[in-house]
């Protein structure tokens, strides 16, 4: 069953066209990749499906309804960990964590064990009573996607959640992204075409603001190279980037 819908979807800022009829689709439980170089329209995309921006035209549709008519228990099953650290700086990693729990979830007797369990799960017990503006840039990148998640929704939206990361964090993220994997719907953006290949079910790589395939990783070599890295550059270089 396709969660997601995105059909011929436009965006312009201006005189530029950021999404020009992008068309593609998640199902239920799948971990999909939204590839492409710069300014392909990515973020744009990101941004248009969490309700952040306004598309110009194209329909979108999660859960089987267009995103304008989402109940409030639906658009609450939606998350999104944006490329810049979504926290706040004034309360600690596990004062965010409790703030964003107490807005989306309503089972508050859950909450200790909830925050425990994520500080545990993310490794930041030696940070949890540090306040979030004295945070290193990973570990700021790290709780962003721990809010992100600790409320257990059936959609999110990850744009470059391992930028900036060290291998290390990268990996204990990567190993959550995988025990998520058929339970929840993921959409990540990365240009680490390893992470992709790693974590994804199946990847959509976009140029130009047009989707040039959606397929699996090993479907994807197949038609457009050995590598996955020779795959993705020949098939962006095909569009004229």
């Amino acid at each position: 069953m396709d969660i997601i819908e995105v059909r011929d979807l436009c965006k312009s800022y201006k005189n530029v066209m950021a999404l020009n009829g992008l068309s593609f689709t998640a199902k239920e439980g799948e971990l999909l990749a939204l590839l492409g170089v710069n300014g392909s329209g990515k973020s744009t995309t990101v941004k248009i499906l969490t309700g952040l921006i306004k598309k110009d035209s194209g329909t979108v549709k999660m859960f089987g309804k267009d995103i304008a008519d989402l109940s409030d228990e639906e658009i609450d099953a939606v998350t999104v960990s944006p490329q810049e650290s979504a926290v706040c700086g004034n309360l600690t990693v596990r004062e965010n964590l409790e703030f964003f729990y107490d807005i989306y979830v309503r089972d508050l007797a859950n909450k200790a064990r909830k925050v425990d369990e994520f500080i545990q799960r993310f490794k930041m017990e030696d940070f949890a009573a540090r306040k979030a503006s004295k945070l290193s840039g990973g570990q700021k990148r790290k709780l962003s996607v721990a809010i992100t998640l600790i409320t257990d929704p059936k959609i999110v939206f990850l744009d470059e959640p391992t930028l900036g990361l060290d291998i290390l964090t990268r990996r204990e993220l990567w190993k959550i992204l995988e025990e998520l994997k058929g339970k929840t719907t993921i959409v990540l953006t990365t240009h680490y075409l390893e992470e992709a290949e790693r974590l994804c079910d199946s990847v959509a790589i976009v140029a130009k603001g047009k989707l040039i395939v959606q397929d699996t990783v090993e479907n994807v070599k197949k038609m457009y190279g050995a590598t996955f890295e020779d795959a993705f550059i020949k098939a962006v270089e095909e569009v004229g980037l």
